[in-house]
């Protein structure tokens, strides 16, 4: 669900009904802001209006990097749309070519860009493992074939393929060896 609070918009993350036993009913929010991804969380008393918000999910697709420029068709009209690569924030290190985005429209407000949470990319560079390194639990850098650097266990080589949570920035695991 999404609603409008201070004039922007925010998704609903989590939220918690609390009835005390004195004193009356509220509930407890962690709101997600649409544009910038930053979380906050509110308490709403019984009672507090809020606005609703009717949000619209297009599927669309990246198909290649222009410069600053991210180029992207919606998969049901095909018409292609140029963008500012900032638009897609932290999330950007991770667009391949034919990677499926939503982009989120509110009243005819394009809000943000939403790429997959997990992702699965080959490893292009890392650091050779040492025998003996697996048993430490210590992790070192490697370099996706989009050019974001997640941090990987030593047994991960090059030319695997890993999955990531574009969230967090985490290794998952290992799809497939090389």
């Amino acid at each position: 669900m999404h609603i409008r609070l201070d004039g922007d918009v925010f998704q609903v993350v989590e939220f918690q009904h609390v009835k005390p036993g004195k004193g009356g009913a509220f509930v407890r929010t962690r709101l997600r802001k649409v544009k910038t991804g930053n979380t906050v969380e509110r308490t709403f008393r019984s009672g507090e209006k809020i606005e609703p918000v009717f949000v619209d999910k297009v599927k669309m697709q990246f198909l290649y990097r222009q410069g600053d420029e991210a180029v992207l068709m919606d998969l049901d009209t095909y018409e292609q749309t140029p963008l500012p690569i900032a638009d897609f924030g932290d999330q950007a290190k991770y667009l391949l070519e034919e990677m499926e985005i939503v982009m989120i429209n509110a009243e005819g407000e394009v809000l943000g860009y939403e790429i997959p949470n997990f992702v699965e990319q080959k490893i292009v560079q890392t650091d050779p493992g040492y025998k003996g390194d697996t048993v430490s639990g210590s992790n070192k850098p490697a370099t996706l074939e989009s050019g974001a650097v997640v941090l990987v266990p030593f047994h991960i080589g090059e030319g695997d393929v890993v999955k990531v949570d574009t969230r967090t920035d985490s290794y998952l695991e290992r799809v497939k060896k090389d």
